[in-house]
């Protein structure tokens, strides 16, 4: 029997056995026949259904206080999350998702909430990729299928000084997991100035089997002309001083080429944004101006990058200086890794302070 996961065109005529929960501020455990019953003294909007009373709008959203943690979902049994919406107040950066798989004191993801949904720069960007769309006007969604077979956990950390206000809606499926499926990662990192010479490590430390399947980047670069000839590098089971895969420039790894210009004007970055990959987030609309920010992402859902035993990605920042020589770049990079692996996964390095992190 189908067991409801995977979905795809293909499959989406097909009978199921799996039960569809969500969970939202309205249904905060997603059980059955539970939504829409907050008492009206209780609700966020309990003011704008004050003439209305239960049963209608009286909590849709939750209000985080300075320092807390919400556990958003506590699901137990067999399942996967199909889908995360959100949409959150205040500097993103300041409100940390991570998520838990069976009872694990360290989570699998652990990630500002911006930068998991591409979005690191605290400024909308409209993505339309299969595993994450944005769309107006501050809306978050991830489809990335989160498989687990005992528990699984999502908080949201609040790190600034006020309140925020969070509506979101946590879409899964009970149902029975294959053996054969591993448990979604993302982790963040950032580096601002990246020191000179040295290669920017998006991921390290992986110990386990699993697949890298994609890497979000918000790049701010500190030099004029062209900020791209890093490679991006993957080392893969024990390989040594050299990769095993090895890019030929960031715009190349990103699906893009010649510096992401446009092809007809030479005057001028052109945004995309596709299923698989995207140039979507641009400071400036000219090209090789000093202090630009950039965000783009690439998804490997065609060609997951499979490692055996251990994993390491890192990319380099590269420019140009007199005499077409490259220029190691001191930047400011950001970066998101996403990928399946089994449990238990080692500890992540420990997330900066907010002021690290903060985007002025």
């Amino acid at each position: 029997m189908f067991n409801g996961l995977n979905m795809n065109m293909g499959n989406l005529s097909r009978l199921s056995n799996a039960q569809t929960r969500s969970i939202s501020p309205e249904n905060f455990t997603g059980e059955k026949g539970k939504g829409g019953m907050c008492e009206l003294e209780q609700g966020s909007a309990k003011m704008a259904a004050r003439d209305l009373g239960k049963g209608w709008k009286v909590n849709p959203y939750i209000v985080m206080k300075p320092g807390e943690v919400f556990e958003i979902a506590n699901i137990t049994g067999s399942g996967a999350v199909q889908h995360i919406w959100l949409t959150p107040t205040g500097k993103w950066r300041n409100t940390i998702l991570r998520i838990y798989w069976e009872g694990s004191e360290n989570p699998s993801v652990e990630c500002p909430i911006g930068d998991f949904f591409c979005n690191g720069w605290q400024e909308y960007a409209q993505i339309s990729s299969l595993p994450v769309c944005v769309n107006p006007g501050s809306a978050f969604n991830c489809y990335w299928e989160m498989p687990f077979r005992r528990q699984c956990r999502i908080t949201l950390e609040n790190r600034a000084e006020e309140e925020v206000t969070m509506y979101y809606q946590i879409d899964y499926a009970l149902t029975k997991v294959p053996e054969d499926c591993a448990y979604f990662h993302a982790q963040f990192r950032r580096v601002n100035p990246l020191p000179y010479k040295e290669n920017y490590v998006i991921l390290d430390h992986v110990v386990g089997k699993g697949h890298y399947v994609g890497t979000y980047l918000a790049w701010g670069v500190n030099n004029n002309l062209w900020w791209g000839e890093g490679e991006i590098k993957f080392f893969l089971d024990d390989d040594g001083e050299y990769p095993t895969i090895c890019g030929t420039g960031t715009e190349d790894y990103f699906c893009g080429s010649y510096d992401f210009e446009d092809p007809v004007t030479h005057d001028r970055y052109l945004p995309f944004t596709t299923p698989y990959s995207g140039f979507y987030q641009t400071s400036v609309d000219t090209l090789y101006k000093v202090q630009k920010r950039f965000g783009m992402y690439r998804f490997h859902v065609m060609d997951p990058v499979r490692f055996e035993k251990n994993l390491k990605v890192t990319i380099q920042a590269l420019g140009w200086r007199e005499g077409k020589r490259y220029l190691p770049l001191q930047d400011d990079i950001a970066s998101v890794a996403f990928w399946y692996q089994t449990l238990p996964q080692t500890a992540f390095p420990r997330l900066p302070d907010k002021d690290y992190l903060e985007v002025i």
